[in-house]
């Protein structure tokens, strides 16, 4: 490989790196042909790092705190409640991409909790690559939680809906 190719890879992995912060993605794999015997292939990933909420509450202030924390705990998460992808029900992405919930901005929402939808509905639309994509409703039942936002990124497997 000559030095011009490993110039231009350094800074093509950097704009992959950069593309990959922009768009808050995982994990992105490209493979550059640039020959017959000559390739290079790149996977760029990385974790999301969870931020725990910082605690600067005043000293006087912490046993109030403390004390009210028992009337906000809720009784143990099942573990459906706690990862909604592991709900029997639950609808997945198929893809990465932009959720829009209704057709076009001001119309209707295709869905909502309590709704009940046939198998085939449309549940709501992924943007991927400037193709709206229609994700059908996998079997009948009741819409009982809307898992993202209007306009809400997701990745592929990521719960969008849960119909039981």
């Amino acid at each position: 490989m000559s030095k011009k190719n490993h110039d231009s890879d350094v800074a093509f992995i950097q704009a992959l790196a950069e593309l990959l912060r922009e768009n808050d993605l995982t994990e992105l794999e490209v493979m550059r042909e640039y020959g017959e015997d000559d390739s290079l292939n790149v996977r760029v990933s990385r974790q999301k790092q969870i931020a725990a909420a910082p605690l600067q509450a005043p000293v006087a202030a912490a046993p109030a705190a403390v004390a009210a924390a028992p009337e906000d705990v809720a009784a143990p998460a099942t573990s459906a409640e706690a990862d909604p992808a592991s709900h029997p029900g639950a609808v997945t992405s198929p893809m990465v991409g932009t959720v829009y919930l209704q057709a076009e901005p001001g119309a209707p929402s295709f869905v909502s909790a309590g709704q009940t939808v046939s198998e085939g509905d449309t549940l709501l639309i992924v943007e991927a690559m400037k193709t709206m994509n229609h994700i059908p409703a996998p079997k009948s039942g009741t819409v009982t939680r809307v898992l993202v936002g209007d306009g809400d990124t997701v990745e592929y497997g990521a719960p969008l809906v849960i119909i039981e």
